[in-house]
């Protein structure tokens, strides 16, 4: 189960602050177990980033940006701290390898999206 730390940051800082096109694109990577989807560090490879670089790749203030975007998504835009993000130490520290975790985060994920779509003006 998701520690309500993870969960209760993912609503009130991430899923406010996500893109449409941003939550689909982790919402996918989540389920196809992608190799693009990394932990321990935010960029390798573009266009390999961990959940905030994805997240930041597809937002307007950011999405411009390369391998510093997902620093800058949490900063910038979700207000969060990324050395102390509750969501980011717990993505590095069971990854994407982690089956349950993967599942449970994209629960979390497709119900904010099936709720944004029922009420306008959420997210950006």
């Amino acid at each position: 189960m998701l520690p309500a730390e993870v969960i209760r940051e993912l609503r009130d800082s991430w899923l406010p602050h996500a893109s449409r096109a941003g939550l689909d694109r982790v919402i996918d990577l989540l389920e196809k177990g992608s190799p693009l989807l990394l932990s321990g560090r935010f960029t390798e490879v573009l266009p390999r980033g961990c959940l905030a670089t994805h997240i930041a790749w597809h937002h307007p203030a950011v999405g411009h940006r390369t391998y510093d975007a997902g620093i800058l998504w949490l900063t910038r835009v979700a207000g969060l701290n990324p050395a102390t993000s509750a969501v980011i130490r717990e993505w590095d520290r069971r990854g994407p390898q982690d089956w349950a975790f993967r599942s449970e985060l994209l629960a979390v994920l497709k119900e904010a999206r099936a709720e944004s779509a029922a009420s306008p003006a959420v997210g950006v």
